[in-house]
């Protein structure tokens, strides 16, 4: 067995810890502490002085779309898949994927072939089953199933609501396909979430909030995502995370939907904030890959972009640089915080016997240095030293 040390880094775990040094061997944390001496005879040790460095857990992105997504504009708009140092040079080492408005070309035979050759290659990457659709599209025949028996399978998304392109579900449809998933999460150890879609339309999150009234759906089984798409719409948000309900902002965005309301990811997370959110109650995914679809009042096409995973590390260095919050309040919304509601329980934070999925960020720019996904490192002095099978 090898063993890394990384010696002298700030740690941020994502409390600041000061600076300590970091002992990896088999994947894991094994070890920290300031000026940690290791007898290690006869083992191969490698070690990095970070001289100073931020060392910060791997950012874990809740919705990816690795194989893809969209072609809102017909099949020539269909978006590509993503590349492993895609992710790794974002510092994003644990993803979660998804479909969306596309569950005929795209597939979850696909999605998960994609999920195994990308852990294959170095990530920590789940999946969700369904899409914007309901009953949802399924690899066993129901959600509880694909849950229970596919490893990789950790809860329901993205299902749509409040959106044109969704298939208009009310309450007791949404608290089926819940059940379904809490019950699966339930049986095998999962959190069985239902990643949720939120568009545009001014229903909003009434739909949620309809299961939570009406049914014994808590409405923590939810995790609305593009909370950022307008300011009310992040304020309703802010609204129900004091009843459990866990907020996602979409760090992917264009200049176009910006200047039509919506919030980029940094912004949301501070008006968030200021507006008195728990800043363990808000996440921050990339929807990387996806289409960006621009619409007019008519629901007409006018535009059409992709998202990038790299707009998770941009998004906190637009955090901390342009909104002056603290790097261990970024921190939670880009890493910890999804970690602890998908139920991921050794991702997210820096500690002995946490997997060893570790950023260094340069303590100036913020810029991405190095990259460990579970103790292999990816990227080095800002350089992928590891790319997929076919980049």
């Amino acid at each position: 067995m090898s063993i890394l040390v990384i010696k002298n880094a700030q740690v941020f775990a994502p409390q600041p810890l000061g600076v300590q040094d970091l002992v990896v061997a088999g994947g894991k944390i094994v070890a920290m502490g300031a000026h940690l001496e290791l007898s290690t005879q006869g083992i191969e040790v490698t070690t990095l002085d970070a001289e100073g460095a931020y060392l910060i857990p791997g950012l874990v992105d809740p919705l990816a779309h690795i194989t893809g997504g969209g072609g809102e504009g017909g099949f020539h708009t269909r978006t590509p898949e993503m590349q492993l140092s895609e992710a790794t040079l974002a510092g994003v080492t644990t993803l979660v994927a998804g479909l969306g408005t596309d569950a005929t070309t795209r597939t979850l035979p696909d999605l998960l072939a994609k999920a195994h050759a990308l852990t294959h290659e170095g990530l920590s990457v789940y999946t969700y089953t369904g899409s914007y659709e309901l009953p949802a599209r399924t690899v066993t025949g129901s959600v509880r199933d694909d849950i229970i028996l596919i490893d990789k399978c950790i809860g329901v998304g993205e299902v749509a609501i409040a959106d044109h392109r969704g298939s208009q579900p009310d309450y007791r449809e949404l608290a089926k396909v819940a059940a379904e998933a809490r019950v699966g999460g339930m049986l095998s150890g999962k959190r069985g979430i239902v990643f949720v879609h939120v568009g545009g339309a001014a229903s909003q999150l009434g739909l949620i909030s309809e299961v939570a009234d009406k049914t014994d759906i808590p409405i923590s089984q939810f995790y609305p995502t593009h909370l950022n798409r307008s300011s009310a719409l992040l304020a309703q948000g802010v609204a129900l995370a004091g009843q459990g309900l866990m907020l996602d902002v979409t760090a992917s965005t264009t200049p176009e939907l910006l200047a039509a309301g919506e919030l980029s990811a940094a912004q949301a997370l501070a008006e968030a904030l200021a507006q008195g959110l728990d800043e363990n109650m808000i996440s921050f995914s990339s929807d990387g890959n996806a289409s960006l679809p621009e619409f007019n009042a008519k629901g007409e096409l006018t535009g059409l972009k992709v998202g990038r995973i790299q707009a998770m590390h941009d998004s906190l260095t637009e955090a901390v640089k342009a909104h002056n919050l603290p790097l261990e309040q970024v921190i939670k919304a880009v890493s910890s915080n999804a970690a602890r509601n998908l139920g991921l329980t050794t991702k997210g934070h820096i500690k002995v016997g946490a997997d060893a999925d570790l950023v260094l960020l340069d303590p100036a720019s913020l810029a991405v240095e190095h990259v460990f996904a579970q103790g292999e490192q990816m990227v080095a002095a800002g350089k992928a030293i590891r790319r997929g099978t076919f980049e």
